[in-house]
C-alpha cells in the first residue's frame, strides 16, 4: 500500500489570461467520502495552483495534473529536430519553456510557440503547420500510443489547435512544473516515494472509462451523471450533493480525485510495461495507462 492519505486532481488550462475557467481542483482523503472542489465558485489563475500545490496542499498527497508533462522524442530522437538547442531530458525542456518564456506573464507559454526555432515543430491556428509538424494528427509520446491502445483518443502536444488540443496546457505545465521540482517530486521522472507528496499526470478519460463512461462520452454535465460514475465498483465513492448542471472541469476533477484513491494502490500501474528508463526521463508517462 502506498502511504499518500490525501488524493488531489487538478483539471489543467493553457489559454491566455490571469484567470482561467477551466482550471479545477478536487480532493479527497482515504475511505470513500466524496471528493470537495477546493476553493469552490473561485476561478484560479496558475500561479495560484502552484501556490496551493506548494504552500496548501496537505502533506502525503497524490495530485494529478491533466496535462502533458513532456514532448515526444523517442519517435525522432529529439524533442526538436534540426534545433541545436533542443533539449535531452524533460527537465531541461522545462527549464528552456521557462525560460524563453521568462517574460510571458500569468505562467503563459506564447513566446516559446512563437520561437522561430520551436514554432518550426508546432500547429497553430489558421492551420498554420510549421515545415517541422508532420502530415497528420503529429507526433506522439510513447505513452500516447499506449492510451490509443486502450481505447482513447490522445491529440499530440505539438497540436495547439482545437477545442481539445493540450499543447498549449502542457507548455504552461512545464512552468509549473520546473519552479515545483525541487519541493515536489515529480512521478516518473522521480521515482515512486516512501514519503512525501507525489504529482502524476493524469488523464481524465481514463477515469471516466473506469466509471463505465462511454468512449467519447466521458464529459459529466449534471451532477447524476457524475454521482453514478462516483458509484461505479471501481471508484466507490459517495455521492456529491446537490443535482442539476456542473461544470465538466469540476466534474472531471472530482472523479479523477476519487479514481486515483481507488488506484494508488495498485502496483502495476507504478510499473508499466513500456516505461523504460529512458523515457521515464524524457517523455513521462500518463499514470492509469499500462
Amino acid at each position: 500500500m502506498t502511504h499518500f492519505e490525501h488524493f488531489a486532481a487538478i483539471d489543467w488550462s493553457g489559454a491566455v489570461g490571469e484567470r482561467q475557467r477551466g482550471i479545477a481542483v478536487a480532493i479527497c482523503s482515504r475511505g470513500a467520502a466524496a471528493p470537495k472542489l477546493v476553493r469552490p465558485g473561485h476561478v484560479w489563475s496558475r500561479a495560484e495552483v502552484l501556490d496551493w500545490l506548494l504552500r496548501e496542499m496537505p502533506a502525503r498527497t497524490l495530485v494529478g495534473l491533466d496535462l502533458g508533462p513532456a514532448l515526444p522524442i523517442a519517435d525522432a530522437g529529439a524533442y526538436f529536430p534540426q534545433w541545436s538547442a533542443s533539449p535531452a531530458d524533460a527537465r531541461k525542456l522545462w527549464a528552456l519553456v521557462e525560460r524563453i518564456c521568462a517574460t510571458d506573464p500569468h505562467l503563459g507559454a506564447t513566446s516559446f510557440v512563437d520561437h522561430p526555432d520551436a514554432a518550426r515543430h508546432f500547429r497553430r491556428h489558421g492551420d498554420r503547420r510549421g515545415d517541422l509538424y508532420p502530415a497528420g494528427p503529429g507526433r506522439f509520446r510513447e505513452t500516447e500510443l499506449a492510451q490509443r491502445a486502450q481505447g482513447l483518443n490522445p491529440y499530440s502536444n505539438f497540436n495547439l489547435v482545437g477545442a481539445a488540443q493540450v499543447g498549449k496546457s502542457s507548455l504552461t505545465g512545464m512552468r509549473v512544473l520546473h519552479r515545483a521540482q525541487n519541493h515536489l517530486r515529480i512521478w516518473p521522472f522521480d521515482p515512486l516515494p516512501r514519503t512525501g507528496s507525489l504529482i502524476v499526470e493524469i488523464y481524465t478519460s481514463i477515469a471516466a472509462l473506469a466509471a463505465g463512461r462511454a468512449k467519447g462520452r466521458t464529459k459529466m454535465t449534471t451532477v447524476e451523471a457524475l454521482n453514478a460514475a462516483l458509484a461505479a465498483p471501481a471508484i466507490g465513492s459517495l455521492a456529491i450533493p446537490g443535482s442539476g448542471p456542473i461544470d465538466d472541469h469540476k466534474s472531471d476533477a472530482i472523479l479523477t480525485a476519487a479514481w486515483l484513491r481507488a488506484v494508488a494502490d495498485t502496483p502495476a500501474l507504478w510499473s508499466p510495461a513500456a516505461l523504460t528508463p529512458h523515457l521515464a526521463q524524457t517523455e513521462g508517462w500518463t499514470f492509469g495507462c499500462v
